[in-house]
């Protein structure tokens, strides 16, 4: 019998041709295919399993919840699952953070949160441009590639993408000048030729486009750039968010706070379509349905949210837990390039990975991991860094196997790392460096 997925489905397919297995079913922090070989998935559905897969917290409620003739479909009408989401955002996540936020349901992607983000800036503030970063990444729909640092994903608009332009991310121009000089003056200056922006939107730690981190130095001076001009600052929180760098939202170290935010990806907590744009109640100015959709806040999707907030962010013993992950896994990082020159650690906290300076070798790394039954992805504009994204409930045992399989992985890529290199990672044997990236 052809195959199926190769006979049929289009040639844009991606993941496929990387995990060339047929998956089955899974669970925790595991794959298996249908041959019954199990992988550990250090990939995580590109941040959309931050519990990992078919966790039961999440998936007893959701059973229930269906088997109980409740709404599934509702666009943006009223029902008790969105009420309880609300009520639990607003008390769990919101209230303790001290944060007014307005919430907005867009559709059920990133994108469509980047899009209604672009949308809403625009209207609010009379004016068209939009600042992106080099080597950012917020969708594939055109607002959002407008603001997307990536030519191949560019290119794929088929349109020219107009009213935005990109900015030094920082630590782009490495140190060699300030990123913000240019901006600043072109901003306090008339005859500069830049017309005022209507918003900014960042990531604090760039998930597609290298695993840069901004410093929480950086992003605070961007936050006061933006609000001495009258610029919103967007932050896209899609998959450095829901508590990937350790917080429940990648800025709140930073200690700004955005005009707006999206997010998405692990919202739902179950892999479910979900996603939600943030906004500080002066700028809600939309008209009733002005801006819609379909499948706006999918009830399923509430339920699992829901379940999660309740089971994981009720206090800040999950954000300990996953510190201490997050220091194992940046120390056995940190050990991985020790012998590689030029090669580096990159990320915070779960959200982290190897960069190369020989462009090819994260592929290496990464296909090899794959056959030793470990998946990992790869990040960059070259595909240069080896992305690691553990499920944020990985147990202590299978981030310690993990990173053995990675190591084992390198190992045998670069021929660079010891023999000698130990497999229990833990934070005291190698010393300081298990702690996050500086963030400052």
């Amino acid at each position: 019998m052809p195959d199926i997925f190769a006979s049929l489905e289009s040639e844009v397919r991606s993941y496929c041709r990387t995990w060339d297995v047929v998956f089955d079913h899974a669970a925790g922090d595991k794959l298996y295919s249908e041959d019954g070989t199990e992988y550990l998935d250090f990939f995580s559905g590109a941040g959309a399993l931050n519990y990992g897969h078919n966790n039961p917290l999440l998936l007893e409620p959701l059973i229930a919840y269906l088997r109980s003739g409740s709404v599934v479909h509702s666009l943006d009408m009223k029902t008790t699952a969105k009420r309880r989401f609300l009520e639990t955002f607003l008390e769990l996540i919101l209230k303790p953070r001290r944060l007014d936020y307005k919430v907005m349901f867009p559709g059920p992607t990133g994108t469509n949160t980047v899009e209604a983000a672009l949308k809403l800036a625009r209207k609010v503030t009379g004016r068209h441009q939009v600042l992106g970063f080099t080597n950012a990444f917020h969708g594939m729909t055109l607002g959002a590639l407008a603001v997307t640092g990536n030519s191949m994903k560019r290119q794929g608009a088929g349109v020219p993408l107009n009213n935005a332009a990109s900015i030094p991310y920082d630590g782009y121009l490495e140190g060699q000048r300030d990123e913000f000089l240019w901006l600043q003056r072109a901003l306090e200056d008339s005859g500069s030729g830049l017309d005022k922006p209507a918003a900014v939107i960042v990531e604090t730690v760039q998930g597609e486009g290298g695993l840069r981190a901004a410093r929480a130095s950086w992003l605070r001076r961007l936050s006061n750039l933006c609000q001495q001009h009258g610029v919103l600052l967007i932050v896209d929180d899609i998959q450095a968010g829901c508590g990937r760098t350790g917080t429940f939202f990648s800025f709140e170290e930073a200690g700004i706070r955005p005009d707006i935010v999206c997010l998405s990806k692990s919202l739902s907590g179950f892999g479910l379509p979900f996603a939600m744009l943030m906004l500080k109640p002066e700028l809600d100015v939309w008209k009733p349905g002005e801006h819609n959709g379909t499948f706006r806040g999918h009830n399923p999707a509430f339920v699992t949210g829901t379940a999660a907030l309740e089971h994981f962010w009720s206090g800040r013993g999950f954000e300990r837990q996953i510190a201490a992950r997050a220091a194992q896994l940046h120390a056995g990082l940190e050990a991985m390039v020790s012998g590689t020159e030029g090669a580096g650690v990159r990320g915070r906290g779960l959200l982290a990975g190897l960069y190369f300076p020989d462009q090819t070798m994260a592929r290496k790394v990464a296909a090899e991991s794959f056959a030793r039954g470990l998946l990992v992805e790869t990040s960059g504009p070259e595909g240069e860094v080896v992305k690691v994204m553990p499920a944020l409930t990985v147990s202590e045992d299978n981030l310690l196997r993990g990173l053995d399989l990675l190591a084992g992985a390198v190992r045998s890529v670069t021929g660079d790392l010891p023999e000698g290199l130990p497999v229990d990672f833990d934070g005291e044997a190698l010393g300081q460096r298990a702690s996050s990236p500086v963030w400052q």
